[in-house]
């Protein structure tokens, strides 16, 4: 229904006779099975969606896993479910591709939450041998509806049913749906929703779906006492994937194209620990670090070089962690390295400080930032004349910003980026709360053509990156246990190699 189209090749073929049809249907064992057990996740998941109920009374709400996007010709990339919709149904890294969780509204008020899906085809249909997308034979089996009903405790349907559930009395016309889940289904919802009668234009329909998009982000920055343990088990996974990356790196540096080497570690861990990474790694050695966004990962680790290693695993249950360390490669810190590390890791903790409840989300770049530019005016590397306080001008300053263009933090949870939709007022602006998890991550960029910096800067880039919880009192660093300080960072490199 929702998936994007593949390109068929004519030249392939599988047998379509009656005769084979019920060759291939014959002779297999009777599976006996009960359903699958509930799931941990099944009354977190049901509490979320009260929450939601009670927020969009008398509303058809939408929310589309997605669907599965060509990679190229007949294959596909693999599939990852919305967000909204895994964090709403429960089901995260074995979410099936095109399903849908609609909650209807109740005549007596609140919703009943239906899963729309494609579930197990039978063994005498042509979609178990010939579908190679949904197929059994190609695949692997999928969940029944009673596994879906037994595991989420949510009413289950065959997805082929949804286009006239959702046209059903008239809560067609009071129907919101996430529009950038599923464009295909957001084009279906605008027609039923036109063909319903619903009152508002157009403009006025997608800026409701807005509102719903913006809200269901938002649902998201508080995490309950499962969510917190859940980003625990990412944190500590990819704790295990940095050890990895640093017994690594002898090799990486002897191997050549090292960056390769280092990111291809952790992503065996990755998939091994969990769902895969949570969002591309950034394996940047030497000038490469200066790069924000540094993913291409094509080049050399040398010796006397850092690396700048910003990674997380993302588990099954979709929850990643994001955590930066900048390591020397050879194992030891020069002088002018553990000084620009250090002062990275004065900035951090005056960020870290700021991270307790009450204070705004935007104190704690601010106070990362007023030691960013401190340091870099007692360096001397602000234009002649201006001030600190100059500098810290929000409306005229910002010359220390050309050293760390980008913010100190963001939220983190299912999405690396989390409640990225709410706006941005609303963002900066809220006040910390616990239960709340977030990044405090400044750093200092020195591109190796800055002539701006003195010469023995250029060319070293260092972030420091940690997940903190906020707490009641003030927040705790979920990755604590992976070492910050320039000493004990030297410290754990040379214990990794000595376990190696």
């Amino acid at each position: 229904m929702t998936s994007e189209k593949q390109a068929k090749a004519s030249h392939r073929g599988i047998p379509s006779s009656n005769e084979f049809r019920e060759f291939i249907a014959s002779g297999w064992a009777t599976t006996d099975r009960e359903p699958a057990p509930r799931a941990e996740v099944a009354d977190h998941a049901a509490r979320r969606r009260a929450l939601l109920s009670q927020r969009f009374p008398g509303e058809r709400l939408v929310i589309p896993s997605g669907g599965l996007k060509v990679r190229s010709n007949d294959t596909d990339y693999t599939f990852r479910p919305h967000t909204a919709f895994a964090h709403l149904s429960g089901l995260g890294a074995h979410a099936d591709p095109d399903s849908v969780l609609v909650l209807d509204p109740k005549p007596g008020g609140g919703h009943h939450a239906i899963l729309y899906f494609r579930p197990l085809a039978p063994r005498d249909s042509q979609e178990f041998y010939a579908d190679s997308r949904h197929g059994e034979f190609w695949v692997g089996p999928r969940p029944t509806i009673a596994d879906r009903e037994s595991e989420l405790g949510i009413t289950s349907r065959h997805v082929d049913s949804l286009a006239d559930d959702l046209a059903k009395d008239d809560a067609a016309a009071r129907m919101r749906v996430v529009r950038a889940a599923d464009p295909q289904l957001t084009e279906l919802v605008d027609g039923v929703r036109r063909e319903a009668g619903a009152t508002g234009s157009a403009s006025e329909l997608q800026e409701a779906d807005a509102e719903f998009a913006r809200h269901l982000s938002a649902m998201r920055l508080v995490k309950d006492e499962w969510e917190v343990a859940e980003m625990r088990r990412a944190v500590a996974a990819t704790h295990k994937g940095f050890d990895a990356m640093i017994a690594s790196l002898p090799e990486a540096v002897r191997k050549g194209r090292g960056e390769r080497w280092v990111e291809g570690v952790f992503g065996l861990y990755s998939r091994h620990e969990g769902n895969g990474v949570g969002y591309e790694s950034i394996c940047a050695s030497g000038d490469h670090a200066n790069t924000i966004h540094w993913t291409k990962n094509t080049g050399e680790v040398r010796e006397g070089d850092l690396i700048l290693i910003d990674c997380g695993i993302e588990i099954d249950s979709l929850f990643t962690a994001d955590i930066t360390r900048t390591l020397p490669v050879t194992g030891r810190f020069t002088d002018v390295q553990r000084r620009i590390y250090d002062a990275v890791y004065e900035a951090q903790q005056a960020g870290l400080a700021a991270v307790k409840p009450g204070n705004r989300f935007s104190d704690i770049h601010a106070a990362a930032n007023a030691v960013i530019a401190r340091i870099l005016h007692e360096w001397g590397l602000l234009p002649e004349g201006v001030t600190l306080e100059q500098t810290l001008d929000r409306e005229n300053g910002g010359w220390h910003r050309r050293w760390m263009v980008h913010g100190t933090s963001h939220h983190l949870g299912m999405d690396v980026h989390d409640c990225q939709l709410m706006l941005r007022e609303d963002y900066l602006d809220t006040e910390l709360r616990p239960g709340m998890v977030l990044t405090v991550e400044p750093g200092l960029y020195f591109k190796s053509d800055d002539l701006l910096v003195p010469e023995e800067f250029r060319g070293i880039g260092a972030r420091i990156e940690d997940d903190v919880l906020v707490t009641e009192d003030g927040c705790e660093n979920l990755s604590a246990a992976m070492p910050r300080t320039s000493h004990e960072v030297e410290e754990w490199i040379a214990r990794v190699w000595a376990n190696a």
